[in-house]
């Protein structure tokens, strides 16, 4: 069983889709590993390591006549055209946002696994690429808003006197909401956070922060962990409980997310014309949206004296440690993907069919079946 990994060819994606260390796994487990020249080393992983590792260093051309292929980000359509038929791939495809994608690997023959639509589940906690890689944003976003802010995060005693905690809010405890609050405890802020799920509150108290509960009268639990998405009013309720904390807090960071959707609006221009000049918003949803009025993805955009930051593919730029995770989830994956050196394409087990977005000529995926038809 052959497995290849073409170097990333998405702007401004710097991680790889498997590491030396793994693909030492994989070849002494039989693979064969053919790895893109130059594909690692942006994530500060050279050729000769996966040469020391059993890999071979090959030509484009080879790394996609493999029998699976593996890459972070959605393939281009140049690469698309490039898998053969019959063929499995693996990467991010982002079928809920742009299903066309998964239509196009159907068209082309392949049996593509989506690393976002692998089911939240106990048993799949191991190849949960999603949150591996959100776990890194979030801890990325409370840096970048430290960088950005112009004042201490801890309280300082010194001899000019004693300096106060930053105060830290974080909106929306998924995977990465949680790192960014223990991260930002770490360094030492005062941190409040917010999530339209009361039942993470437990989770915010035992990282020592402060959880804003806001009383709406909708359930807003979706499939998989997440928030759904609610109606304008219940917006509203939530924009006018945010309002004070927003307001009361030197940095926020914005986490919410909708798969599939535009994410939701939670911090306005007139909650954002409250806060102090010189305080820092960091929209991680900024790709999907966002969830800040006036935040735009890959800027920093001034608001009398506030920054809001909309930064792009935060796992991208801690990329050693996010290829290093990635690759193991996508490790845990082929452990059921291939068994005794052949495919084992079993759509009875739930990982297996759950992941799949193409097969056999066909979109399997019934959600992204449903938006190709509307």
């Amino acid at each position: 069983m052959i497995i290849g990994v073409p170097k990333e060819t998405q702007s401004g994606e710097n991680r790889v889709a498997l590491v030396p260390e793994t693909a030492a796994k994989l070849v002494k487990a039989g693979f064969e590993v053919r790895m893109e020249r130059g594909a690692g080393e942006k994530a500060f992983f050279p050729d000769a390591d996966y040469e020391k590792a059993g890999a071979k260093i090959a030509a484009l051309d080879e790394v996609f006549a493999s029998d699976i292929v593996a890459k972070v980000a959605v393939p281009s359509p140049a690469e698309i055209a490039r898998l053969k038929s019959g063929s499995v791939y693996v990467s991010f495809l982002n079928p809920l946002a742009e299903p066309a994608l998964t239509a196009s690997l159907a068209k082309q023959g392949v049996t593509a696994f989506s690393m976002e639509l692998i089911p939240r589940t106990s048993r799949a906690q191991s190849m949960d690429a999603l949150s591996s890689q959100a776990n890194i944003g979030g801890y990325k976003a409370v840096l970048t808003a430290a960088v950005a802010i112009g004042k201490y995060l801890p309280m300082l005693t010194t001899a000019a006197g004693t300096v106060p905690p930053a105060k830290v809010l974080v909106i929306g405890v998924g995977v990465a909401g949680l790192q960014a609050i223990a991260t930002a405890r770490r360094l030492g802020a005062v941190v409040s956070a917010y999530d339209i799920r009361p039942e993470v509150k437990e989770q915010v108290q035992s990282l020592g922060a402060k959880f804003v509960e806001a009383k709406i009268d909708v359930d807003a639990r979706a499939d998989g962990g997440y928030a759904k998405e609610v109606n304008e009013e219940t917006k509203r309720k939530l924009q006018e409980a945010l309002a004070e904390s927003v307001a009361a807090s030197d940095i926020v960071i914005t986490t919410a997310q909708v798969p599939g959707k535009k994410a939701p609006v939670l911090v306005t221009r007139a909650m954002l014309e409250r806060m102090r000049p010189g305080s820092v918003v960091v929209d991680m949803a900024a790709e999907q949206g966002g969830n800040v009025e006036g935040s735009k993805p890959g800027q920093t955009v001034q608001l009398n004296g506030v920054s809001l930051v909309g930064p792009v593919n935060l796992p991208s730029s801690m990329p050693l440690h996010a290829s290093q995770l990635y690759s193991r989830n996508l490790f845990s994956l082929l452990g059921l993907l291939v068994k005794e050196g052949k495919l084992n394409l079993d759509f009875n087990d739930d990982i297996l069919k759950g992941a799949c977005a193409s097969h056999a000529g066909q979109v399997v995926n019934d959600r992204v079946k449903g938006l190709l038809a509307s």
